[in-house]
């Protein structure tokens, strides 16, 4: 039962992890990367669905996105998703492919995107606490209700703050990789 514990702990940290890689793949760095259109749905025969499942989406160059549908009727459709997305990205149309060209991050613009990392990467990190938290509540549960010994309770949150240590490691690294890119000319 104990061990249950801290697994299903250990598996909500690495959920978070695994949120914090897919939410920095989408900010920006000045270099193309598929991973930037992936919040991005498209309106196909009425139903909202992901732009990586109505086209294939590929990088030929570094600062260089071509955005090749499955079904050419939907080229216009894709073309106002990512019009309308937040990325301020500009789509070209040439009636078969959409090739969008990614700016070159200016130096204010790469500090701003920094921030905007550090500012994620904390909202991550207080997840893995709040998990932490979470799971000492529970053990200090089983201990009062005569479950568990007050030696295993220590032990058992020993190794929770462990395993807290690891994820919030983990995650600082994802982020410090992030800043990096984003600082690199």
């Amino acid at each position: 039962m104990l061990k249950d514990i801290l697994k299903d702990g250990e598996n909500k940290m690495i959920a978070v992890v695994n949120s914090a890689k897919k939410a920095l793949s989408g900010i920006k760095t000045g270099r193309a990367n598929p991973a930037l259109l992936d919040r991005i749905t498209v309106d196909y025969y009425g139903t909202e669905t992901p732009l990586n499942q109505v086209a294939n989406i590929s990088v030929p160059e570094a600062r260089l996105l071509v955005i090749q549908p499955w079904d050419k009727s939907t080229i216009k459709a894709i073309e106002k998703a990512i019009l309308t997305s937040d990325l301020d990205l500009v789509p070209n149309n040439d009636g078969t492919v959409i090739r969008i060209a990614i700016p070159a991050l200016t130096e204010e613009r790469r500090k701003q995107l920094v921030k905007i990392v550090k500012k994620e990467i904390e909202e991550y990190r207080v997840g893995v606490r709040n998990i932490r938290r979470d799971l000492n509540e529970q053990i200090k549960k089983n201990e009062k209700a005569g479950e568990i010994s007050e030696d295993d309770s220590r032990r058992l949150q020993d190794e929770v703050q462990k395993l807290t240590d690891k994820y919030i490691a983990e995650i600082d690294k994802l982020g410090e990789a992030k800043e990096k890119e984003i600082m690199e000319v």
